[in-house]
Protein backbone atom coordinates (compact mmCIF):
# COMPACT_ATOMS: atom_id res chain seq x y z
CA UNK A 1 0.00 0.00 0.00
CA UNK A 2 1.20 3.57 -0.49
CA UNK A 3 2.34 5.79 1.97
CA UNK A 4 -1.46 7.70 2.03
CA UNK A 5 -3.10 4.65 2.53
CA UNK A 6 -1.20 4.39 5.38
CA UNK A 7 -1.24 8.12 6.82
CA UNK A 8 -4.79 8.45 6.36
CA UNK A 9 -5.84 5.10 7.61
CA UNK A 10 -3.75 5.63 10.60
CA UNK A 11 -5.69 8.83 10.95
CA UNK A 12 -9.02 7.39 10.80
CA UNK A 13 -7.81 4.68 13.42
CA UNK A 14 -6.10 7.44 15.65
CA UNK A 15 -9.42 9.25 15.60
CA UNK A 16 -11.68 6.15 16.37
CA UNK A 17 -9.32 5.41 19.61
CA UNK A 18 -9.57 8.78 20.82
CA UNK A 19 -13.52 9.10 20.77
CA UNK A 20 -13.47 5.66 21.93
CA UNK A 21 -11.20 6.25 25.03
CA UNK A 22 -12.48 9.98 25.54
CA UNK A 23 -16.12 7.70 26.24
CA UNK A 24 -14.13 5.54 28.37
CA UNK A 25 -12.87 8.19 30.23
CA UNK A 26 -16.56 10.05 30.64
CA UNK A 27 -18.15 7.02 31.78
CA UNK A 28 -15.47 6.01 34.23
CA UNK A 29 -15.98 9.83 36.02
CA UNK A 30 -19.65 9.00 36.37
CA UNK A 31 -20.41 5.74 37.50
CA UNK A 32 -21.16 4.28 40.66
CA UNK A 33 -18.80 1.30 40.76
CA UNK A 34 -21.59 -1.77 41.85
CA UNK A 35 -21.27 -4.60 40.14
CA UNK A 36 -24.56 -3.86 38.50
CA UNK A 37 -23.29 -0.67 37.31
CA UNK A 38 -19.88 -2.61 35.78
CA UNK A 39 -21.31 -5.57 34.60
CA UNK A 40 -24.99 -4.07 33.17
CA UNK A 41 -24.21 -0.33 32.42
CA UNK A 42 -27.19 0.18 35.28
CA UNK A 43 -29.67 -1.61 33.40
CA UNK A 44 -30.50 1.59 31.98
CA UNK A 45 -30.54 1.25 27.91
CA UNK A 46 -33.34 1.40 25.59
CA UNK A 47 -34.19 -1.44 23.35
CA UNK A 48 -33.17 0.36 20.50
CA UNK A 49 -30.04 1.31 22.06
CA UNK A 50 -29.45 -2.26 23.06
CA UNK A 51 -30.38 -3.65 19.92
CA UNK A 52 -27.46 -1.45 18.29
CA UNK A 53 -25.33 -2.37 20.90
CA UNK A 54 -26.08 -6.04 20.18
CA UNK A 55 -25.64 -5.55 16.36
CA UNK A 56 -22.18 -3.75 17.37
CA UNK A 57 -21.26 -6.69 19.68
CA UNK A 58 -22.48 -9.49 17.16
CA UNK A 59 -21.29 -8.32 13.71
CA UNK A 60 -17.84 -8.90 14.12
CA UNK A 61 -14.41 -9.27 11.71
CA UNK A 62 -15.67 -12.02 11.05
CA UNK A 63 -18.78 -11.18 9.77
CA UNK A 64 -17.06 -7.93 7.90
CA UNK A 65 -13.89 -9.55 6.90
CA UNK A 66 -14.28 -13.69 6.83
CA UNK A 67 -17.63 -14.05 5.53
CA UNK A 68 -16.68 -11.61 2.76
CA UNK A 69 -13.31 -13.21 2.15
CA UNK A 70 -15.07 -16.75 2.03
CA UNK A 71 -17.79 -15.62 -0.36
CA UNK A 72 -15.59 -14.51 -2.16
CA UNK A 73 -13.36 -17.40 -2.23
CA UNK A 74 -15.99 -20.45 -2.43
CA UNK A 75 -18.97 -18.56 -3.47
CA UNK A 76 -22.21 -20.56 -2.65
CA UNK A 77 -20.55 -21.99 0.20
CA UNK A 78 -19.51 -19.04 1.91
CA UNK A 79 -23.54 -18.05 2.36
CA UNK A 80 -23.38 -21.26 4.79
CA UNK A 81 -22.44 -18.35 7.35
CA UNK A 82 -24.43 -16.32 6.55
CA UNK A 83 -27.41 -17.86 6.82
CA UNK A 84 -26.14 -19.54 10.18
CA UNK A 85 -25.38 -16.16 11.91
CA UNK A 86 -29.17 -15.01 11.08
CA UNK A 87 -31.23 -18.06 11.31
CA UNK A 88 -29.89 -18.48 15.14
CA UNK A 89 -31.44 -15.14 15.99
CA UNK A 90 -34.48 -16.94 15.95
CA UNK A 91 -33.60 -19.62 18.54
CA UNK A 92 -32.32 -16.41 20.53
CA UNK A 93 -35.71 -14.49 20.51
CA UNK A 94 -37.79 -17.51 20.87
CA UNK A 95 -36.30 -19.76 23.60
CA UNK A 96 -33.37 -17.29 24.84
CA UNK A 97 -33.64 -13.53 25.24
CA UNK A 98 -36.80 -13.00 27.85
CA UNK A 99 -36.11 -15.78 29.98
CA UNK A 100 -32.64 -14.86 30.52
CA UNK A 101 -33.09 -11.87 31.41
CA UNK A 102 -35.98 -12.44 34.24
CA UNK A 103 -34.01 -15.50 35.87
CA UNK A 104 -30.52 -14.35 35.56
CA UNK A 105 -28.20 -11.32 36.81
CA UNK A 106 -25.43 -10.72 35.34
CA UNK A 107 -23.59 -14.14 33.70
CA UNK A 108 -25.00 -17.72 32.37
CA UNK A 109 -24.42 -19.36 35.36
CA UNK A 110 -26.90 -16.65 37.30
CA UNK A 111 -29.45 -18.57 35.45
CA UNK A 112 -28.36 -22.04 36.24
CA UNK A 113 -27.85 -21.89 39.82
CA UNK A 114 -31.01 -20.32 40.52
CA UNK A 115 -32.53 -23.39 41.16
CA UNK A 116 -28.99 -26.05 41.58
CA UNK A 117 -26.59 -26.31 43.82
CA UNK A 118 -24.63 -23.08 43.07
CA UNK A 119 -20.63 -23.69 43.76
CA UNK A 120 -20.19 -26.59 41.24
CA UNK A 121 -22.61 -25.18 38.71
CA UNK A 122 -20.83 -21.64 39.17
CA UNK A 123 -17.37 -23.11 38.43
CA UNK A 124 -18.68 -25.18 35.66
CA UNK A 125 -20.50 -22.66 33.50
CA UNK A 126 -17.94 -19.93 34.46
CA UNK A 127 -14.97 -22.19 32.75
CA UNK A 128 -17.02 -22.52 29.66
CA UNK A 129 -18.02 -19.28 29.41
CA UNK A 130 -14.21 -18.28 29.31
CA UNK A 131 -13.39 -20.55 26.97
CA UNK A 132 -15.74 -19.47 24.25
CA UNK A 133 -14.94 -16.29 25.08
CA UNK A 134 -11.28 -16.73 24.61
CA UNK A 135 -11.71 -18.57 21.51
CA UNK A 136 -13.73 -15.68 19.83
CA UNK A 137 -11.45 -12.84 20.67
CA UNK A 138 -8.78 -15.22 19.05
CA UNK A 139 -10.54 -14.31 15.60
CA UNK A 140 -10.80 -10.58 16.13
CA UNK A 141 -6.92 -10.73 17.07
CA UNK A 142 -6.44 -12.42 13.78
CA UNK A 143 -8.64 -10.40 11.48
CA UNK A 144 -6.45 -7.11 13.42
CA UNK A 145 -3.38 -8.56 12.80
CA UNK A 146 -5.02 -8.96 8.64
CA UNK A 147 -5.67 -5.37 8.37
CA UNK A 148 -2.79 -4.13 9.64
CA UNK A 149 -0.86 -6.64 7.91
CA UNK A 150 -2.53 -5.26 4.35
CA UNK A 151 -2.43 -2.06 5.58
CA UNK A 152 2.00 -1.93 5.76
CA UNK A 153 2.12 -3.97 2.72
CA UNK A 154 2.23 -7.55 3.97
CA UNK A 155 6.06 -6.92 5.30
CA UNK A 156 6.32 -6.88 8.54
CA UNK A 157 5.15 -9.87 10.89
CA UNK A 158 6.83 -8.01 14.01
CA UNK A 159 4.07 -5.02 12.92
CA UNK A 160 0.93 -7.72 12.77
CA UNK A 161 2.12 -8.91 16.48
CA UNK A 162 2.42 -4.86 18.07
CA UNK A 163 -1.31 -4.91 16.25
CA UNK A 164 -2.53 -7.65 18.37
CA UNK A 165 -0.92 -6.49 21.51
CA UNK A 166 -2.46 -3.17 20.88
CA UNK A 167 -5.99 -4.19 20.78
CA UNK A 168 -5.46 -6.18 23.44
CA UNK A 169 -4.34 -3.19 25.47
CA UNK A 170 -7.16 -0.96 24.34
CA UNK A 171 -9.91 -3.78 25.31
CA UNK A 172 -8.30 -4.07 28.40
CA UNK A 173 -8.65 -0.11 29.24
CA UNK A 174 -12.24 -0.02 27.95
CA UNK A 175 -13.36 -2.57 30.28
CA UNK A 176 -11.15 -1.61 33.51
CA UNK A 177 -12.25 1.83 33.35
CA UNK A 178 -15.64 1.94 31.43
CA UNK A 179 -17.48 -1.54 32.23
CA UNK A 180 -20.52 -2.82 30.21
CA UNK A 181 -21.87 1.02 30.01
CA UNK A 182 -18.94 2.32 27.89
CA UNK A 183 -18.70 -0.62 25.83
CA UNK A 184 -22.33 -0.26 24.99
CA UNK A 185 -21.75 3.05 23.70
CA UNK A 186 -18.80 1.84 21.90
CA UNK A 187 -20.85 -0.65 20.06
CA UNK A 188 -23.17 1.65 19.01
CA UNK A 189 -21.01 4.14 17.36
CA UNK A 190 -19.54 0.82 16.04
CA UNK A 191 -22.50 -0.63 14.76
CA UNK A 192 -23.81 2.70 13.06
CA UNK A 193 -19.90 3.21 11.45
CA UNK A 194 -19.88 -0.23 10.43
CA UNK A 195 -23.86 -0.39 8.81
CA UNK A 196 -23.15 2.93 7.05
CA UNK A 197 -19.65 1.63 5.39
CA UNK A 198 -21.15 -1.55 4.11
CA UNK A 199 -23.90 0.32 2.38
CA UNK A 200 -21.75 2.67 0.72
CA UNK A 201 -20.04 -0.41 -0.35
CA UNK A 202 -22.66 -2.10 -1.39
CA UNK A 203 -23.97 0.63 -3.14
CA UNK A 204 -20.97 0.96 -5.35
CA UNK A 205 -20.83 -2.36 -6.13
CA UNK A 206 -24.25 -2.31 -7.24
CA UNK A 207 -23.23 0.80 -9.43
CA UNK A 208 -20.33 -1.02 -11.07
CA UNK A 209 -23.11 -3.73 -12.75
CA UNK A 210 -25.60 -1.22 -13.17
CA UNK A 211 -27.82 -2.03 -10.05
CA UNK A 212 -28.11 -6.05 -12.18
CA UNK A 213 -27.34 -9.20 -9.74
CA UNK A 214 -27.43 -11.04 -12.17
CA UNK A 215 -24.73 -9.97 -14.18
CA UNK A 216 -22.75 -9.58 -10.60
CA UNK A 217 -22.73 -13.67 -9.71
CA UNK A 218 -22.31 -14.35 -13.50
CA UNK A 219 -19.29 -11.93 -13.56
CA UNK A 220 -18.09 -13.57 -10.25
CA UNK A 221 -19.02 -17.61 -11.66
CA UNK A 222 -16.81 -16.68 -14.78
CA UNK A 223 -13.68 -14.52 -12.83
CA UNK A 224 -13.44 -17.74 -9.96
CA UNK A 225 -12.62 -19.90 -12.42
CA UNK A 226 -14.67 -23.09 -11.16
CA UNK A 227 -17.77 -21.46 -13.51
CA UNK A 228 -21.43 -22.70 -12.42
CA UNK A 229 -19.63 -24.63 -9.35
CA UNK A 230 -19.20 -21.48 -7.56
CA UNK A 231 -22.63 -20.61 -7.47
CA UNK A 232 -23.78 -24.11 -6.44
CA UNK A 233 -23.32 -25.95 -3.16
CA UNK A 234 -20.29 -28.50 -3.06
CA UNK A 235 -16.58 -26.23 -3.72
CA UNK A 236 -15.69 -25.95 -0.51
CA UNK A 237 -17.97 -28.81 1.70
CA UNK A 238 -19.02 -31.08 -0.75
CA UNK A 239 -15.39 -33.15 -2.17
CA UNK A 240 -16.55 -35.86 -0.48
CA UNK A 241 -18.12 -37.29 2.97
CA UNK A 242 -16.31 -35.62 5.30
CA UNK A 243 -16.36 -32.40 3.79
CA UNK A 244 -20.36 -32.65 3.86
CA UNK A 245 -20.49 -34.17 7.54
CA UNK A 246 -18.11 -30.65 8.33
CA UNK A 247 -20.77 -28.61 6.18
CA UNK A 248 -23.59 -29.93 8.86
CA UNK A 249 -21.60 -29.84 11.83
CA UNK A 250 -20.50 -25.90 11.31
CA UNK A 251 -24.25 -25.37 10.04
CA UNK A 252 -25.29 -26.79 13.60
CA UNK A 253 -22.84 -25.05 15.19
CA UNK A 254 -23.70 -21.27 13.80
CA UNK A 255 -27.39 -21.56 14.25
CA UNK A 256 -27.37 -23.23 17.93
CA UNK A 257 -23.64 -21.71 19.17
CA UNK A 258 -25.35 -17.76 18.92
CA UNK A 259 -28.23 -18.53 22.48
CA UNK A 260 -24.90 -19.79 24.02
CA UNK A 261 -22.21 -17.19 23.58
CA UNK A 262 -21.99 -15.37 26.85
CA UNK A 263 -21.03 -11.69 25.45
CA UNK A 264 -24.25 -12.44 23.63
CA UNK A 265 -26.56 -12.95 27.18
CA UNK A 266 -24.71 -10.57 29.19
CA UNK A 267 -26.62 -8.03 27.16
CA UNK A 268 -29.98 -8.79 27.55
CA UNK A 269 -29.11 -7.82 31.40
CA UNK A 270 -28.56 -3.99 30.42
CA UNK A 271 -32.51 -3.83 30.07
CA UNK A 272 -34.69 -2.70 32.69
CA UNK A 273 -37.67 -5.68 31.80
CA UNK A 274 -37.55 -8.84 29.83
CA UNK A 275 -39.91 -7.16 27.22
CA UNK A 276 -37.10 -4.81 26.61
CA UNK A 277 -35.05 -7.77 26.51
CA UNK A 278 -37.11 -8.78 23.75
CA UNK A 279 -37.29 -5.57 21.73
CA UNK A 280 -33.75 -5.34 21.77
CA UNK A 281 -33.55 -8.57 19.83
CA UNK A 282 -36.23 -7.47 17.43
CA UNK A 283 -34.37 -4.50 16.42
CA UNK A 284 -30.66 -6.43 16.28
CA UNK A 285 -32.19 -8.89 14.30
CA UNK A 286 -33.59 -6.20 11.40
CA UNK A 287 -30.28 -4.89 11.60
CA UNK A 288 -28.16 -8.09 11.22
CA UNK A 289 -30.32 -9.06 8.62
CA UNK A 290 -29.68 -6.17 6.96
CA UNK A 291 -26.11 -6.20 7.30
CA UNK A 292 -25.86 -10.10 6.13
CA UNK A 293 -27.62 -9.45 3.05
CA UNK A 294 -25.03 -6.95 2.20
CA UNK A 295 -22.38 -9.02 2.79
CA UNK A 296 -23.30 -11.08 0.20
CA UNK A 297 -23.11 -8.39 -2.29
CA UNK A 298 -19.71 -7.52 -0.81
CA UNK A 299 -18.67 -11.26 -0.86
CA UNK A 300 -19.99 -12.15 -4.72
CA UNK A 301 -18.42 -8.32 -5.45
CA UNK A 302 -15.19 -9.24 -4.93
CA UNK A 303 -14.72 -12.19 -6.32
CA UNK A 304 -16.22 -10.40 -9.87
CA UNK A 305 -14.47 -7.38 -9.18
CA UNK A 306 -10.79 -8.66 -8.01
CA UNK A 307 -11.25 -12.45 -8.51
CA UNK A 308 -10.41 -14.61 -5.96
CA UNK A 309 -6.67 -15.54 -7.24
CA UNK A 310 -6.08 -11.44 -6.15
CA UNK A 311 -8.15 -11.87 -2.73
CA UNK A 312 -6.30 -15.33 -2.06
CA UNK A 313 -2.62 -13.41 -2.83
CA UNK A 314 -3.10 -10.95 -0.42
CA UNK A 315 -4.19 -13.36 2.22
CA UNK A 316 -4.85 -16.79 2.09
CA UNK A 317 -7.66 -17.18 4.47
CA UNK A 318 -9.78 -14.22 2.03
CA UNK A 319 -9.63 -12.01 5.04
CA UNK A 320 -8.57 -8.58 3.29
CA UNK A 321 -11.28 -8.83 0.70
CA UNK A 322 -13.26 -5.80 1.94
CA UNK A 323 -10.48 -3.39 2.34
CA UNK A 324 -8.64 -4.65 -1.48
CA UNK A 325 -12.62 -4.01 -2.78
CA UNK A 326 -12.92 -0.81 -1.39
CA UNK A 327 -9.57 0.10 -3.09
CA UNK A 328 -10.60 -0.69 -6.38
CA UNK A 329 -13.95 0.38 -5.96
CA UNK A 330 -12.40 4.04 -4.96
CA UNK A 331 -10.36 4.15 -8.07
CA UNK A 332 -7.72 1.69 -7.60
CA UNK A 333 -4.46 2.21 -6.21
CA UNK A 334 -2.82 5.50 -6.13
CA UNK A 335 -5.65 7.17 -6.80
CA UNK A 336 -7.04 9.49 -3.86
CA UNK A 337 -10.33 8.39 -4.01
CA UNK A 338 -9.34 4.33 -3.52
CA UNK A 339 -6.78 5.60 -0.87
CA UNK A 340 -10.19 7.54 1.39
CA UNK A 341 -12.26 4.38 1.18
CA UNK A 342 -9.92 2.08 1.56
CA UNK A 343 -8.85 3.80 4.47
CA UNK A 344 -12.17 4.35 5.83
CA UNK A 345 -13.40 0.74 5.38
CA UNK A 346 -10.04 -0.03 6.89
CA UNK A 347 -10.90 2.18 9.96
CA UNK A 348 -14.31 0.81 10.09
CA UNK A 349 -13.14 -2.92 10.13
CA UNK A 350 -10.84 -2.08 13.34
CA UNK A 351 -13.41 -0.32 14.94
CA UNK A 352 -15.40 -3.35 14.37
CA UNK A 353 -12.51 -5.04 16.54
CA UNK A 354 -12.03 -3.06 18.96
CA UNK A 355 -15.94 -2.78 19.83
CA UNK A 356 -16.22 -6.74 19.79
CA UNK A 357 -13.34 -7.33 21.80
CA UNK A 358 -14.32 -5.19 24.15
CA UNK A 359 -17.79 -6.79 25.02
CA UNK A 360 -16.07 -10.40 24.80
CA UNK A 361 -13.50 -9.38 27.27
CA UNK A 362 -16.49 -7.51 29.64
CA UNK A 363 -18.03 -11.38 29.45
CA UNK A 364 -15.57 -13.05 30.20
CA UNK A 365 -14.08 -11.10 32.73
CA UNK A 366 -17.41 -11.29 34.57
CA UNK A 367 -17.60 -15.03 34.59
CA UNK A 368 -14.17 -15.39 36.21
CA UNK A 369 -15.56 -12.34 39.14
CA UNK A 370 -18.92 -13.70 39.66
CA UNK A 371 -18.84 -17.44 39.23
CA UNK A 372 -15.48 -18.61 39.11
CA UNK A 373 -13.68 -15.97 41.89
CA UNK A 374 -17.20 -16.10 43.88
CA UNK A 375 -17.13 -19.91 44.34
CA UNK A 376 -12.89 -20.63 44.87
CA UNK A 377 -12.30 -18.07 47.10
CA UNK A 378 -11.27 -19.81 50.63
CA UNK A 379 -13.90 -19.00 53.13
CA UNK A 380 -12.61 -16.61 56.09
CA UNK A 381 -10.62 -14.78 53.85
CA UNK A 382 -10.92 -11.26 52.99
CA UNK A 383 -12.93 -10.95 49.93
CA UNK A 384 -12.04 -8.59 47.17
CA UNK A 385 -14.64 -6.42 45.35
CA UNK A 386 -15.82 -8.51 42.29
CA UNK A 387 -15.43 -5.12 40.09
CA UNK A 388 -11.96 -5.25 41.48
CA UNK A 389 -11.41 -9.21 40.25
CA UNK A 390 -12.81 -8.55 36.94
CA UNK A 391 -10.47 -5.84 36.02
CA UNK A 392 -7.76 -8.06 37.11
CA UNK A 393 -9.50 -10.86 35.24
CA UNK A 394 -9.53 -8.46 31.94
CA UNK A 395 -5.68 -8.32 31.99
CA UNK A 396 -5.38 -12.10 32.25
CA UNK A 397 -7.85 -12.99 29.83
CA UNK A 398 -6.63 -10.22 27.50
CA UNK A 399 -3.23 -11.49 28.00
CA UNK A 400 -4.26 -15.41 26.78
CA UNK A 401 -5.73 -13.93 23.84
CA UNK A 402 -2.60 -11.75 22.57
CA UNK A 403 -0.58 -15.04 22.62
CA UNK A 404 -3.37 -17.60 20.66
CA UNK A 405 -3.92 -14.38 18.13
CA UNK A 406 -0.53 -14.18 17.27
CA UNK A 407 -0.40 -18.18 17.03
CA UNK A 408 -3.55 -18.23 14.56
CA UNK A 409 -2.51 -15.61 12.16
CA UNK A 410 -3.05 -17.49 9.08
CA UNK A 411 -6.54 -18.51 9.48
CA UNK A 412 -9.77 -17.05 8.56
CA UNK A 413 -11.70 -15.16 10.87
CA UNK A 414 -15.16 -16.68 10.32
CA UNK A 415 -13.53 -19.73 10.63
CA UNK A 416 -12.18 -19.47 14.06
CA UNK A 417 -15.65 -17.93 15.25
CA UNK A 418 -17.32 -20.68 14.02
CA UNK A 419 -15.35 -22.97 16.29
CA UNK A 420 -16.11 -20.59 19.52
CA UNK A 421 -19.90 -21.01 18.49
CA UNK A 422 -19.74 -24.84 18.38
CA UNK A 423 -17.73 -24.93 21.46
CA UNK A 424 -20.96 -22.42 22.95
CA UNK A 425 -23.58 -25.02 21.51
CA UNK A 426 -22.08 -27.88 22.87
CA UNK A 427 -21.18 -27.19 26.68
CA UNK A 428 -23.71 -23.47 27.15
CA UNK A 429 -26.67 -24.34 25.34
CA UNK A 430 -27.66 -27.53 26.80
CA UNK A 431 -27.47 -26.84 30.22
CA UNK A 432 -29.28 -23.37 29.53
CA UNK A 433 -32.19 -25.01 27.88
CA UNK A 434 -32.41 -27.43 30.44
CA UNK A 435 -32.27 -25.31 33.57
CA UNK A 436 -35.17 -23.59 31.62
CA UNK A 437 -37.40 -26.07 30.16
CA UNK A 438 -36.64 -29.68 32.29
CA UNK A 439 -38.52 -29.94 35.50
CA UNK A 440 -36.06 -32.96 36.52
CA UNK A 441 -32.83 -31.18 36.00
CA UNK A 442 -30.39 -32.10 38.27
CA UNK A 443 -27.12 -30.32 39.59
CA UNK A 444 -25.21 -33.09 38.43
CA UNK A 445 -27.13 -32.80 34.98
CA UNK A 446 -26.03 -29.68 35.01
CA UNK A 447 -22.27 -30.13 35.90
CA UNK A 448 -22.24 -33.54 33.27
CA UNK A 449 -24.06 -30.71 30.64
CA UNK A 450 -21.05 -28.56 30.79
CA UNK A 451 -18.78 -30.89 30.82
CA UNK A 452 -19.49 -33.16 28.59
CA UNK A 453 -20.05 -30.45 25.82
CA UNK A 454 -16.89 -28.69 26.78
CA UNK A 455 -14.35 -31.18 27.23
CA UNK A 456 -15.01 -32.83 23.93
CA UNK A 457 -15.17 -30.25 21.82
CA UNK A 458 -11.81 -29.30 22.75
CA UNK A 459 -10.16 -32.30 22.31
CA UNK A 460 -12.01 -32.96 19.08
CA UNK A 461 -10.50 -29.04 17.64
CA UNK A 462 -7.26 -30.30 19.15
CA UNK A 463 -6.69 -33.35 17.09
CA UNK A 464 -8.56 -32.28 13.98
CA UNK A 465 -6.92 -30.40 10.87
CA UNK A 466 -7.33 -27.41 12.76
CA UNK A 467 -4.16 -27.65 14.83
CA UNK A 468 -2.07 -30.45 13.05
CA UNK A 469 -1.50 -32.66 9.97
CA UNK A 470 -2.15 -30.43 7.30
CA UNK A 471 -0.38 -27.34 5.35
CA UNK A 472 -2.85 -24.68 6.89
CA UNK A 473 -2.84 -26.30 9.96
CA UNK A 474 -1.79 -24.18 13.08
CA UNK A 475 1.36 -26.64 13.89
CA UNK A 476 1.81 -28.34 10.47
CA UNK A 477 5.45 -30.13 11.06
CA UNK A 478 3.32 -32.39 13.48
CA UNK A 479 0.35 -34.82 13.00
CA UNK A 480 -1.77 -35.27 15.97
CA UNK A 481 -4.88 -35.24 13.22
CA UNK A 482 -7.79 -38.37 14.85
CA UNK A 483 -10.65 -36.50 14.03
CA UNK A 484 -11.36 -35.62 10.53
CA UNK A 485 -13.80 -32.78 10.34
CA UNK A 486 -12.72 -29.12 11.34
CA UNK A 487 -15.89 -28.56 13.46
CA UNK A 488 -16.96 -30.62 16.41
CA UNK A 489 -20.11 -29.44 16.32
CA UNK A 490 -21.61 -32.45 14.80
CA UNK A 491 -20.31 -34.97 17.63
CA UNK A 492 -19.83 -32.25 20.59
CA UNK A 493 -23.07 -30.52 20.83
CA UNK A 494 -25.11 -34.11 20.90
CA UNK A 495 -22.41 -35.67 23.62
CA UNK A 496 -23.39 -31.92 25.26
CA UNK A 497 -27.43 -32.80 25.80
CA UNK A 498 -26.58 -36.64 26.09
CA UNK A 499 -24.25 -35.79 29.34
CA UNK A 500 -26.80 -33.14 30.52
CA UNK A 501 -29.74 -36.34 30.46
CA UNK A 502 -27.31 -39.11 31.53
CA UNK A 503 -26.17 -36.49 34.47
CA UNK A 504 -29.82 -35.93 35.67
CA UNK A 505 -30.96 -39.67 35.33
CA UNK A 506 -28.36 -41.44 37.63
CA UNK A 507 -28.28 -38.29 40.19
CA UNK A 508 -29.90 -39.17 43.72
CA UNK A 509 -30.61 -36.04 44.28
CA UNK A 510 -34.02 -34.94 44.34
CA UNK A 511 -34.92 -31.85 41.72
CA UNK A 512 -36.20 -29.45 43.66
CA UNK A 513 -39.94 -28.50 42.30
CA UNK A 514 -40.21 -25.36 44.47
CA UNK A 515 -37.67 -23.86 42.84
CA UNK A 516 -38.67 -25.21 39.67
CA UNK A 517 -41.75 -23.54 39.80
CA UNK A 518 -40.32 -20.14 41.35
CA UNK A 519 -37.88 -20.27 38.26
CA UNK A 520 -40.73 -21.13 35.26
CA UNK A 521 -42.80 -18.67 36.93
CA UNK A 522 -40.19 -15.87 37.15
CA UNK A 523 -38.87 -16.34 34.05
CA UNK A 524 -42.03 -16.01 32.14
CA UNK A 525 -43.83 -13.25 33.75
CA UNK A 526 -40.71 -11.75 35.38
CA UNK A 527 -41.54 -11.40 39.30
CA UNK A 528 -38.94 -10.80 41.07
CA UNK A 529 -36.64 -10.57 38.29
CA UNK A 530 -33.36 -8.33 39.26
Amino acid sequence: MTEEHQTLALLLFSAFVAVTLGITTWVSRNRRGSAEEFYAGGRLFSPMENGFAIAGDYMSAASFLGVTGLIALFGYDGLLYVVGFLVAWLVVLFLVAELVRNCGRFTLADVVAARMRERPVRIAAGTSSVTVSVLYLVAQMVGAGSLVALLLGGTSDAARAWTVIGVGALMVIYVSLGGMRATTWIQIVKAVLLLGGTIALTVLVLMRFHGDLNRLLLTAAERSGHGGAFLAPGLKYGGDWTARFDFISLGLALVLGTAGLPHILSRFYTVPTARAARRSVVWAVGLIGGFYLMTIVLGFGAAAILGPDTVRASNTAGNTAVPLLALDLGGGAGSTGGTVLFAIVAAVAFATILAVVAGITLASSASVAHDLYASLRRRGGKPRSEVTVARVAAVGVGAVAIALGLLARDLNVAFLVGLAFAVAASANLPVLLYSLFWRGFTTRGAVWAVYGGLVPAVVLVVLSPVVSGSPDSLFPGIDLQYFPLQNPGLVSIPLGFLAGWLGTVTSAEVPDEVKHAETEVRSLTGAGAA
